[in-house]
Formats: structure tokens, C-alpha cells, sequence
């Protein structure tokens, strides 16, 4: 019989070093097969990996429903656990995956939080300039909106990936994978106050001289700190939205595609693996729609 520790084990070298996935996603994957296992020896202990079966898999979902468990979070714990029997398909340690005929939940279309240019501005504007971090978090928010990162993109970013003579950065994504993403001048100007009126007044730590963006300790901000700045600022400003660090990235792509961007353009620069992801974008306004057929459709 497979021990579901070891197969666990076997599984997370396997998405590190094959699938080179980032550290967050290998712990969502982690936590997801850690639950199934779990629930097997608590309420099975006759069922391993390869005894598991559809009947059982489907027990363990309503008992997450029962629990509260959101369909979007039964959803990626549904992908998590297929992942994991692709993986013992894989290696011949099983024959026939249990999860090929499991259902996932629908999700209702959740189109996400967008801001304004102008609350863009209110956020920026609300910034105490006057404090050593002030300008440090001017700069962190141009950037994301300037470049569209995801808030570890924006953590990471190193000073060697930043080409600003030639106006862009290099950006490494989800997977490790590697991005050019153009930069504007509003945040190149930001990034190059801070770094000489902030930065250089810092006592950094050895190990995060090629960190950009660092903390009053002079190591590396967390993506916590990052989501605590921007959601004080809202409270400040008394914004309605319920906003977060990828507010920004979908502000960004979706002022893009407003302004006329290639939907290709955008996916490349947002670093998505598929057009798909990216066509959440296209949410634009019904009228704007109605005006453009009335505009330019040759029968309109």
C-alpha cells in the first residue's frame, strides 16, 4: 500500500523541481492533499492513494460544503487533488484516477474590483509624504499600477532587473517564468527618489542589497506589509471598494484594454499562461459597447 505521507513528499519534490511552481502555490497544493489524507485516516483507514475512489472523494467534498467551504475554495482543492493523481499516474504507482469523472462547482462569474484613475489618485494623494516610508510606498503603488505585478512580483523585484535607461523591468512570475514589462515615467520618478532620499539611508542586510523595496530593518517587505499600506490608505481616503495589492494589477490591465491595448499585449505583460485568463478584462460597459456597433458595424 502507498503511505500518503511519502506519496506527499514524493509530490512536492515533483512540483518544485518539475513543475517549478512558486512557493505559495506548492503550499496551497500541500494544504489541499494534507486535508484529503487527513480525512481518509480519521473516517477510512483502509483507504490509501490508490484505494480512494470516486464514492469517497465526493463524501469529502460535501463534508467541505458542510463546513462552509466557498465553491471557489472546493474548486481549487478539487485541482489540487487531481494534480496529485495526475503526479501517481504519472509515476505507474496507480492505474485508473479516481477524480476523472469528479465534478467541479460552478462558480459564479466574479468580475474583479477595478479602480479609477482618479481613486487611483486619491490613493496616492493620501500618502504621508512627510515619513521616512512615504515615498518608499508612493513608488511600491506607481509600480504595480505602472507594471501590472502581482504583490510577490512587486516584493521581489530586484535592482539589477530594473532597465530604466531603456524604460522597462524584468519581472519573474509564477513558475520562475521570465517577463519584460515596460515601466513608466511616474514610477521610474518615484523608485528614483526613494532610492536616493530612502534607500540609501537604510542599513541594509547582506542579503537584501538587490532587494528594491525594503523595510526600515533594510530586509525585504512581506506581501503582508504591502496589503496592510494600501488597505490603511483606503480606510483613509473612505473608499467604498474592497481593494488589495491585485487591485492594481486588474486597475492596470483594464485601463489598458479601455484604452485600446492589444488583448495578446496585455496577456504578455500580465504574464498569463493563457488568453483565457486574461479575456476577464473585457468586462467594458454595455453602453460603450452599444456605441462602438453603432459607430462602426457596417449594418448598425
Amino acid at each position: 500500500m502507498l503511505n500518503w505521507d511519502e506519496q506527499i513528499s514524493n509530490f512536492k519534490t515533483y512540483l518544485m523541481l518539475e513543475k517549478a511552481l512558486s512557493e505559495n502555490s506548492i503550499e496551497a497544493y500541500m494544504r489541499d492533499i494534507t486535508g484529503l489524507s487527513k480525512s481518509a485516516k480519521q473516517n477510512s483507514p483502509e483507504k490509501f492513494p490508490e484505494t480512494i475512489d470516486l464514492n469517497f472523494l465526493s463524501r469529502y467534498l460535501e463534508e467541505l460544503y458542510e463546513l462552509g467551504i466557498s465553491a471557489r475554495s472546493q474548486a481549487r482543492i478539487i485541482s489540487g487533488i487531481k494534480a496529485f493523481y495526475k503526479f501517481l499516474l504519472l509515476e505507474d504507482l496507480i492505474n485508473d484516477d479516481p477524480t476523472s469523472l469528479l465534478e467541479t462547482p460552478r462558480l459564479a462569474s466574479k468580475l474583479p474590483t477595478v479602480l479609477s484613475i482618479e481613486e487611483i489618485d486619491l490613493l496616492l494623494s493620501a500618502i504621508d509624504l512627510s515619513k521616512d516610508e512615504g515615498h518608499r510606498n508612493k513608488a511600491m503603488i506607481e509600480t504595480l499600477y505602472s507594471c501590472g505585478l502581482r504583490v510577490s512580483e512587486l516584493v521581489g523585484l530586484k535592482i539589477s532587473d530594473c532597465h530604466f535607461k531603456d524604460g522597462y523591468i524584468t519581472v519573474f512570475g509564477k513558475g520562475s517564468k521570465e517577463r519584460i514589462v515596460p515601466i513608466g515615467e511616474k514610477a521610474i520618478k518615484e523608485i528614483s527618489y526613494y532610492t536616493k532620499h530612502y534607500r540609501a539611508n537604510l542599513k541594509i542586510h547582506p542579503d537584501f542589497e538587490n532587494i528594491l523595496f525594503l523595510n526600515r530593518r533594510g530586509k525585504q517587505l512581506t506581501r503582508v506589509m504591502v496589503f496592510t499600506i494600501i488597505k490603511n490608505l483606503a480606510k483613509k481616503i473612505e473608499l467604498k471598494k474592497n481593494i488589495s495589492p491585485h487591485t492594481f494589477r486588474h486597475s492596470f490591465a483594464t485601463h489598458l484594454l479601455d484604452g485600446g491595448a492589444d488583448l495578446r499585449a496585455i496577456q504578455e505583460m500580465l504574464g498569463h499562461e493563457s488568453i483565457i485568463t486574461t479575456e476577464i478584462y473585457t468586462h467594458l460597459d454595455k453602453e460603450f459597447l452599444r456605441d462602438t456597433i453603432i459607430q462602426f458595424h457596417p449594418r448598425a
